[in-house]
């Protein structure tokens, strides 16, 4: 302990004695360890961390995909992640091998719960709110706050309304206050009792960037969930829950998994969808997959897991990169201190004594980098969260670093001097005492530039693979940003809404929607408004299988989906549709009059493949008893509506408030409209209040859950590929300064090595251009070979990350060219500072140094 503290004593005294090395090497290391850092924090947050409960290794979810909100029919591959409550209750009851097993809502969004306190004064807010079973805070062990939590009671019909809320809301909504627990509030027009609060390190089920703000107990859910004619809750068709149970010690998984997907396929036998014609190889093949529970439902780490996983992957290599820079800077700065080795040695010291206080030199260097790169990442862990959940109202992530990232950056110093410290201390420390006795000046070999050539070849390789990465990400973020989507965004603003939260029945939507159309043209500055079920690129979809009239019966398999809209008059011209043949929606719709629908071009190319006229033409969307429910009266322009990535889906748009003449029930839920869209004369200053007002005077309960421009509502949807394609291309920055620097290190390192050489030559006649084309090509010999180990790395990791691209092949010559291009202009620079200052040598003064 007393050699280890001397050695760190004697490698702080080196490191003051040459603050520009130790200056230069701390900014490295912190831009190499903090970028780490901070990416790592969102991967542990996101990728790693257990919900804050108790046993998390015991929990299981059954179902492995992000489905959502309310399914039916079939899922893809037969694969069940989302529920039925009455399969919830069969799985359950037939799975004894869970201590409990809890049901939540699949879809929580935005606005889900109009709230409102008793306090005086207080107007409505727009919340989120999820249902889950009365056993669902006991399948977590989690312990309230402040009051009680949910318990089994409270989920039986009869029971006291009662609801909790989370830690979160409570302190930002209502300031901590302690009298809410056990007050009355109204949710969605019904009373009820806050019960307690949340344990404030609780965010839900689930990584989300906007946590449940209150949990719901089940039985609530016919009056405060979405308006169905049948509740969801009763509905045996409506798949619309996750599960997540705690097993029993020493449970067998993938028995158990064997066993419920037997017992699913016992209760999907008695459904009426899976007693049809050809439906028996589906029934066959319907299956769960069980997968670990502790991090909760991985819908966003399913989504955001293969951006974050290559952001790591990348930052590692910038890592890489700058270990290497330092590498060379030690192992200049080792070579300048040969002769004081060589003494050291002459002296008695031995080897290994020296390769140790070398190592810990580079050690106590890291580890200052590594604490500087802490307060980097710090800043860039809030830089990356802001980036990447601009909208997030109570992010379970923390900027500061927590223990684990404190670790995971302590273990990194570590391993970072050791790669950069372990080869140059082996190399310098391998000096011979006779080399103290007469001199070193006078040779013009290094034994060392073997390696500070290979370190630099390293760097301009990596350093190649990180630019064509970030030329492959911006070349495809540009595309996705840049494609048509048929959309007018100009003097466009969209404003969400909830007449169901507002307690609306069917029977009053028709004046309500006239008195809002009225009110909102009276507004100054606003030209046109619509309402609608919801808007282009909001992430929603309704979808229903088409039966055409006068077409044989669709087979199983057959492709017959399309999404579907409702919309009022002015929406077509709000949006950017053209009418291309017949009429759009107009105030003649009405819900008593024929009901009509409007199709876009690809509905039209799927539908009607033959060119036929698609005017006149009638279909259904509940079976062959339909067809004749809807009549084709026009066509518009493809507009994208949900995934940018996709070809545009056949769509159909129906007047706001007419229904199906066949099971008009199911349509119930469909007539409340989501959203409300405005086209202004420009800038209207204060729209949003002026819109709160409007719906505030025709009734206090209606408040907008979400209010942007239509061109933010479009921008927001490449958060995550505008976030990967910055970070890739700072990091490539970031990787091509340390290359350039590294190599312009060495090559100023080989000309002062050199100078008497250089003196000699330049005695002897040779010109200036002769020595600069000298170092020159020894400089780009290095970036030379460094590319072409690059090229081939390059071209075979595109194809990992050709998932995460849009309108860009992974091998795009393009990219690769001009990544080359900025690497070798680079690399000239780099290489041309030290031969123009090689050229500059005086002979006189470099042979006197002889």
């Amino acid at each position: 302990m007393n050699r280890l503290m001397q050695d760190v004593k004697f490698a702080l005294r080196q490191l003051r004695k040459a603050p520009g090395f130790t200056i230069t090497a701390v900014i490295t290391l912190a831009l190499g360890i903090g970028a780490n850092a901070a990416i790592f924090t969102l991967v542990h947050a996101v990728l790693l961390k257990n919900l804050p409960v108790a046993d998390p290794s015991l929990l299981v979810r059954v179902g492995d995909r992000d489905d959502c909100c309310v399914n039916g029919g079939v899922p893809d591959e037969n694969n069940y992640s989302i529920f039925a409550s009455e399969l919830y209750e069969h799985l359950r009851d037939n799975s004894p091998e869970f201590e409990n097993l809890a049901a939540m809502q699949a879809g929580v969004g935005d606005g889900g719960i109009t709230a409102r306190s008793a306090r005086p004064g207080d107007l409505p807010k727009a919340m989120r709110g999820e249902m889950v079973t009365g056993n669902y805070f006991q399948v977590l062990g989690l312990n309230p706050y402040a009051g009680r939590l949910i318990v089994p009671s409270d989920d039986v019909p009869g029971a006291p309304m009662g609801v909790v809320m989370s830690y979160q809301a409570w302190q930002r909504d209502y300031g901590s206050d302690p009298s809410v627990v056990g007050s009355k509030f109204t949710l969605n027009t019904y009373p009820v009792t806050i019960l307690g609060i949340t344990p404030p390190a609780f965010y839900g089920d689930r990584m989300t960037d906007s946590p449940p703000d209150f949990y719901i107990p089940m039985v609530l859910e016919p009056q405060l969930g979405p308006a169905y004619p049948t509740s969801l809750l009763h509905r045996r068709g409506a798949n619309w829950l996750y599960l997540l149970g705690k097993v029993k010690p020493g449970t067998n998984v993938a028995q158990l998994q064997a066993k419920m997907s037997a017992s699913l396929r016992n209760y999907l036998a008695t459904l009426d969808n899976y007693k049809k014609e050809g439906m028996a190889k589906n029934l066959a093949d319907s299956h769960v997959v069980l997968t670990p529970g502790g991090a909760g439902i991985a819908n966003m780490q399913q989504e955001f897991g293969k951006g974050l996983r290559l952001l790591i992957t990348i930052s590692a290599l910038v890592l890489l990169i700058a270990c290497a820079n330092i590498a060379n800077l030690v192992l200049v700065r080792g070579m300048a201190r040969r002769a004081e080795t060589s003494i050291r040695m002459a002296l008695g010291a031995q080897r290994k004594r020296l390769i140790r206080q070398m190592l810990t030199e580079s050690i106590v260097l890291s580890c200052i980098g590594g604490f500087a790169g802490l307060l980097i990442a710090f800043g860039g862990t809030k830089l990356l969260l802001a980036m990447a959940f601009p909208q997030a109202t109570s992010l379970p992530i923390e900027a500061s670093p927590s223990l684990v990232v404190l670790a995971f950056a302590f273990g990194l110093s570590l391993l970072t001097g050791l790669v950069f410290g372990i080869a140059p201390a082996w190399i310098t420390s391998h000096s011979q005492p006779a080399e103290a006795l007469r001199g070193s000046n006078r040779s013009t070999g290094d034994s060392a530039g073997w390696l500070q050539k290979s370190l630099v070849i390293l760097q301009a390789a990596l350093s190649l693979v990180l630019l064509v990465g970030a030329g492959l990400m911006a070349k495809s973020l540009n595309k996705l940003q840049n494609q048509d989507f048929g959309v007018i965004t100009e003097n466009r603003v969209v404003a969400h809404f909830s007449p169901e939260n507002a307690g609306y029945k069917q029977e009053q939507l028709q004046a309500l929607y006239d008195r809002i159309d009225q009110n909102l043209h009276a507004l100054p500055g606003v030209e046109k408004a619509s309402l609608s079920l919801y808007t282009p690129l909001e992430g929603n979809n309704w979808g229903e299988g088409v039966f055409i009239q006068g077409r044989p019966e669709p087979r199983v398999g057959d492709h017959i989906g399309a999404s579907w809209l409702r919309v009022s008059p002015e929406y077509f011209d709000i949006v950017g549709h053209r009418v291309l043949r017949g009429r759009g929606v107009t105030v003649h719709d009405t819900a008593t009059s024929a009901p009509v629908v409007v199709v876009n071009e690809t509905f039209v190319k799927k539908f009607f493949p033959h060119g036929e006229d698609p005017i006149g033409a009638h279909f259904g969307v509940s079976g062959m008893e339909s067809v004749g429910d809807w009549e084709i009266v026009g066509v518009v322009s493809d507009i994208k509506y949900n995934n940018l990535r996709n070809p545009t889906r056949p769509m159909y748009f129906r007047p706001l408030l007419q229904v199906a003449h066949t099971k008009p029930e199911d349509d119930i839920r469909s007539l409340y409209a989501g959203a409300i869209m405005l086209q202004t004369k420009g800038q209207v200053d204060g729209l949003e209040s002026q819109i709160r007002r409007t719906l505030a005077n025709i009734d206090p309960n209606l408040t907008i859950t979400r209010y942007e421009t239509f061109a933010e509502q479009i921008h927001g949807q490449f958060n995550q590929e505008r976030l990967i394609a910055r970070l890739t291309l700072m990091f490539g920055l970031l990787a091509l300064i340390l290359a350039s620097v590294g190599l312009y290190g060495v090559t100023a390192y080989s000309v002062a090595r050199r100078t008497p050489e250089i003196g000699v030559r330049m005695a002897l006649g040779a010109n200036r251009s002769s020595v600069v084309g000298m170092v020159l090509k020894e400089a780009m010999l290095q970036a030379g070979i460094g590319l072409a180990i690059g090229i081939p790395v390059a071209w075979i990791c595109a194809r990992f990350v050709q998932s995460q691209l849009y309108g860009v092949g992974g091998h795009d010559a393009m990219v690769l060219a001009g990544a080359i291009l900025v690497l070798v202009c680079a690399a000239c620079i780099a290489g041309l500072i030290p031969a123009q200052r090689a050229a500059s040598t005086d002979p006189v003064k470099a042979l006197r140094t002889e």
